[in-house]
């Protein structure tokens, strides 16, 4: 006897979950994401420079809007509560606008600063964003359905936001509330704290006991507990994984490497700058090397990541899509190539004019980049890692071959493949969580079109407000890991690796040679080995960050893990009270800076 043919999942959905005739992107929706966004992007600026990770806009974006709504409905400025899928547009804007900051950009960016002595008119650096953005949504547009419909990939983040969205729209539940409490009392203390330490100065930067190591303090190797709750924060969003590997990371490279580089004559001063000036190549080469071989062990995903393309071209799967109606709610497919065919000679013009990359060169980077964008969407819809340490590399490694001597074009040849991959994942995740609640695909589009054009607007002045002086990145102050990373890639690809000392090619080597292998074993292991085994990302971030940060990031991971095991009751406070502290003591960091370049006393 045959069983009965299972019904097609789209069907399902327009059925059971779509929700045809409520209100999705509404005028007030994208102006609350478009401040929101713009409040999570100067956020998100001081984090990335500080810690080198880039942190999801969604889940504190939703909690956010449903707070400020209801404050507004409480005071009669508005008179309906924001819904369920308003808030979902508003979170889709928000990210667009406030994700602006991740590695892609961000890192690339703070690389050029830092490698070259260039730098762009910020008009041409608002457009360049912008319209790498755009290519980035609408490269998703051929791969949404097969990815999310079809196969249902689960998008971690984007499932976990659609279920808070839920929660705190959830009246009787009374959990909206709770949680943006939580955010604003931990907002309320990294503020006041910020203000302690850098305003009235009445509260120490770091701490350190008086032990020394190879003749210098604690405190001059960078072993120290950091009095930056954002470090916290920042920790208590990674997995304890991640945090106990940034820990055994820096523990080795300052109590051990560093040590054994002075007493060889490596590095002369015992400093920040001075080791992480040896221990960039290893750790660029560990994250290389694991990002890669991750990459390649996954080759089943990379082939899948095209699938999508193929219906895009096919008369009837489409004409079947438009029978069951859901043709009609999706984007349509020749959006992808109509946006392609005219975003690509924007691409290159900027690519040629901003950053002298020939035209035929450029060329090359645009098809490569888009093609790198279905497969980081692949790749962050079943890890939740959008894999920009992985692509970037592979452009910077090509662009060194082709344009050799050319550091400005190797960095933002690989912006453009970090920049597309990072905003189609992104579209993505938000998409899965208006799939889970019934919103409309083409609003989200929209939605996210919205934010990454206001965020290109914001990012660039965000950047020169947050970060007036480039020449203090890759310092104690602001690390700048990623962008310490990228640039040292870049000038190891495009000047040669003639002009490094033997020991950091062999320490290249070394690092590769742990990347792969980590990766494998990560790989290969089973869950429950898996735990035990270090992170290879947060090894080799940890060789490029002050061992302070290390240790408060590690931290944060512990309190966290320690909650979700003995107070799992406490364990949905965890996502809401971190954001607050990152946001609290960011934005008032922003404030203390504007006001000192104003000239203005803080003293007590």
């Amino acid at each position: 006897m045959k069983s009965a043919p299972e019904e097609d999942p789209e069907a399902i959905w327009l059925r059971d979950v779509y929700r045809p005739n409520e209100p999705n992107l509404t005028l007030r929706a994208v102006l609350g994401g478009v401040v929101i966004g713009a409040v999570m992007c100067l956020s998100n600026i001081y984090v990335f420079f500080k810690t080198g990770w880039s942190l999801g806009v969604t889940l504190t974006a939703c909690i956010l809007a449903f707070s400020a709504f209801q404050a507004l409905k409480a005071v009669g400025v508005i008179k309906k509560p924001l819904t369920i899928l308003e808030n979902n547009a508003l979170t889709t804007v928000a990210s667009g606008a406030g994700y602006m900051t991740a590695g892609g950009n961000m890192a690339a960016f703070g690389a050029l600063m830092m490698a070259t002595t260039v730098r762009p008119d910020s008009v041409g650096m608002i457009a360049w964003f912008g319209v790498i953005a755009a290519l980035g949504v609408f490269a998703a547009i051929p791969i949404k359905r097969q990815l999310i419909n079809k196969e249902a990939l689960p998008f971690p983040t984007g499932t976990a936001t659609a279920e808070t969205i839920r929660s705190i729209h959830d009246a009787a539940a009374g959990k909206g509330a709770s949680a943006a409490k939580a955010l604003a009392y931990s907002a309320l203390f990294g503020a006041v704290l910020a203000w302690l330490r850098d305003a009235w100065k009445v509260i120490p930067g770091t701490i350190a006991p008086g032990f020394t190591i190879a003749g210098s303090t604690l405190a001059k190797w960078t072993i120290a507990i950091k009095m930056e709750v954002v470090l916290l924060g920042a920790g208590a969003l990674m997995s304890f994984r991640t945090g106990w590997s940034l820990l055994l990371g820096g523990v080795l490279t300052y109590g051990f490497l560093g040590p054994s580089l002075l007493e060889r004559g490596l590095i002369e001063a015992v400093s920040y700058k001075a080791v992480v000036a040896w221990t960039l190549w290893p750790g660029a080469a560990l994250l290389v090397g694991a990002g890669l071989t991750s990459f390649a062990l996954d080759w089943r995903s990379l082939a899948r990541a095209f699938t999508g393309l193929g219906a895009m071209f096919n008369k009837e799967k489409r004409a079947a899509a438009a029978a069951q109606g859901i043709g009609a709610v999706e984007s349509p497919e020749w959006w992808f190539p109509a946006g392609f065919m005219v975003l690509t000679p924007l691409i290159v013009v900027l690519m040629s004019v901003m950053f002298h990359i020939p035209i035929w060169a450029a060329l090359i980077a645009v098809p490569l980049a888009v093609l790198m964008g279905f497969v980081a969407a692949r790749v962050t819809g079943e890890t939740d890692v959008t894999p920009t340490k992985a692509l970037g590399p592979v452009t910077q490694m090509m662009y060194g071959v082709i344009t050799p001597g050319n550091l400005s074009g190797n960095i933002m040849s690989a912006n453009v493949t970090g920049g597309i991959g990072l905003h189609a994942a992104d579209l993505l995740t938000t998409l899965k969580t208006g799939w889970l609640l019934g919103a409309k695909p083409r609003h989200q589009l929209y939605a996210q079109l919205f934010g990454v054009l206001a965020g290109a607007a914001i990012v660039v002045p965000a950047f020169n407000l947050v970060i007036p002086d480039p020449s203090v990145l890759g310092g104690d102050e602001w690390p700048a890991p990623s962008c310490v990373v990228w640039a040292g890639v870049s000038k190891a690809f495009a000047g040669g690796l003639d002009s490094l000392h033997h020991s950091s090619k062999i320490a290249i080597l070394v690092g590769l040679g742990l990347g792969i292998a980590m990766a494998i074993v990560e790989k290969y292991a089973s869950k429950r080995a898996k735990a035990w085994i270090p992170s290879p990302y947060g090894v080799g971030l940890a060789m490029v960050v002050p061992a302070s940060n290390s240790i408060m990031m590690f931290l944060g991971a512990t309190i966290a893990e320690l909650i979700r095991r003995r107070a799992p009751k406490f364990e949905s406070y965890v996502v809401p009270v971190a954001s607050g502290l990152i946001a609290g003591e960011a934005l008032m960091g922003i404030v203390i800076s504007m006001l000192t370049v104003a000239g203005i006393s803080l003293a007590l």
